[in-house]
């Protein structure tokens, strides 16, 4: 594993020689060290993708950034094993999540390779003006020197959602992951290395978010900048960006709901319900933390949800048969037993809630659910980040979508009934940016990805990822013979 900063297709100590510990949440012990990155090496970085952006990087293809990057998921490809491995010891993650996320993101580099191919034949379409003295045609030009700012849930594939369509938009970026999770983007950064990607264009530096983030975050000579972690953060995200009127995009928290009718299919529905909270440990921007069930079938609902919720296998990520890890960090398992013991006071607790009885070390929780939740309760209200379940009840279809889109967030929303025409009904009045009609969570490279109001600024994935990274530049042309005849009439 890599311990040092990458800059410039060179590794190097940070400047000031800090160093990070990354603990294993399944043990509490530090089993790693790497770089701790502060303003000065934020600075080299930068400096090091400037000198890319004007150097022959600015001269490349669409079809010669593909081939860097398939040559990148095909690295990742080859050493699946071991970096969903690194994932499980630094985030806790169940081994087969770890695995699919990185399968996920060797697929993100080769669907923005072809995304690159295709931006070859975009350049210079001609758009249709009522003049036809006048030809009008866009030119997409690389947004510049890209800032990356990326979380400790899914760490190498938040690297690669941004990562690989700025690359192939042809920036030049600067990736700072969490101080949780620092290594698998440093692992990236040497895959980089051995396909030959250029140096510079892609350059890591682990620190904290305070020193290296917010450096990043202000520096005059990005121009893009791309974040993925909470509002407050986000906010001051935002606010180092408009000094310099950068371009942003904002992926930030969420408290989705999954609406349930009582005409759904109940098993389908208690398997997509905890799926939709308990996978990563609910460690996940989108997921459908707040249950809004019709009143019927409540209890019924909620009785299976806490029989199955119960025998869910908790324990180290490497263990077979594991479905639920310990949290990141001690910071994250003490805030979410804080929200456990805030919504002890304000609801009815079903199950959960604690340490399980078998593990006397590692972040560990079970999972965790309360019934008859007020709509003013925190726990109702706040993103918890962690495998806590809200319920509440409706009696009628306004009720439900008054719940529903009575909060701050607006990333993703669920409904589940066999009543098609209701479901695409509340599909469409949603206030959200990602919806799922029976189901919750899956999630395609290809569609957009974002949300509306606190939950984040513009959109991720498919081709609106790749645009996050381009500049579109109007070149309108007079080609008519005769002179334009404004001013010399006479």
């Amino acid at each position: 594993m890599q311990s040092k900063l990458f800059i410039d297709g060179k590794w190097y100590d940070a400047c000031e020689g800090g160093m990070l510990d990354v603990v294993n949440p399944a043990d509490e012990r530090v089993f790693h060290r790497c770089a701790a990155g502060t303003a000065a090496d934020i600075d080299a970085a930068v400096a090091a993708a400037k000198a890319a952006i004007v150097g022959p990087w600015s001269r490349t293809s669409g079809h010669d950034r593909a081939g860097y990057l398939r040559a990148i998921a095909r690295k990742i490809e080859e050493e699946k094993q071991a970096l969903a491995e690194i994932e499980v010891r630094d985030n806790g993650k169940p081994l087969p999540e770890a695995l699919w996320d990185v399968g996920d993101a060797a697929y993100c580099f080769n669907l923005y390779a072809t995304y690159a191919e295709e931006l070859d034949s975009r350049q210079g379409e001609i758009i249709g003006v009522p003049d036809e003295r006048f030809q009008s045609r866009v030119k997409y030009m690389p947004a510049g020197v890209a800032g990356l700012i990326v979380p400790w849930n899914y760490p190498l594939l938040m690297a690669a959602w941004k990562v690989a369509p700025a690359i192939a938009a042809g920036c030049a970026v600067v990736l700072k992951p969490s101080e949780y999770t620092p290594l698998t983007a440093l692992e990236l950064g040497r895959i980089a290395a051995d396909v030959g990607l250029p140096n510079g264009v892609l350059n890591v530096v682990t620190g904290y978010g305070a020193t290296a983030g917010a450096r990043l975050a202000s520096h005059p000579d990005v121009r893009k900048l791309a974040f993925t972690g909470s509002v407050p953060t986000g906010i001051a995200v935002a606010s180092a960006a408009a000094h310099d009127i950068k371009s942003v995009s904002l992926e930030l928290g969420g408290k989705s709901p999954i609406v349930v009718f009582d005409d759904a299919d109940i098993e389908q529905t208690v398997e997509w319900v905890m799926f939709g909270i308990f996978w990563n440990q609910g460690q996940v921007c989108s997921a459908t933390s707040r249950m809004i069930v019709e009143k019927g079938i409540a209890p019924k609902l909620v009785d299976r949800l806490s029989a199955e919720a119960k025998k869910i296998k908790i324990g180290d990520g490497m263990a077979p048969g594991t479905l639920l890890g310990p949290l990141v960090s001690k910071t994250q398992y003490e805030k979410v037993l804080r929200y456990i013991d805030i919504g002890k006071s304000e609801a009815t607790f079903i199950t959960g809630g604690a340490r399980p009885s078998h593990l006397n070390e590692g972040y560990f929780l079970e999972p965790t659910i309360f019934a008859d939740v007020p709509p003013t309760a925190r726990i109702w209200k706040e993103e918890i980040f962690g495998p806590v379940l809200a319920v509440a009840t409706f009696e009628t279809e306004d009720e439900a979508l008054t719940l529903a889109n009575d909060s701050e967030f607006g990333l993703a929303a669920a409904v589940m009934s066999a009543d098609h025409k209701r479901a695409e009904r509340i599909a469409d009045a949603f206030e959200a940016g990602v919806v799922w009609i029976n189901c919750s969570q899956p999630n395609f490279l290809e569609p957009p990805w974002g949300g509306i109001k606190k939950s984040g600024i513009g959109r991720e994935l498919g081709t609106w990822g790749l645009n996050n990274f381009l500049e579109p530049k109007q070149i309108t042309k007079y080609q008519s013979d005769a002179p334009w005849g404004w001013y010399l009439k006479g």
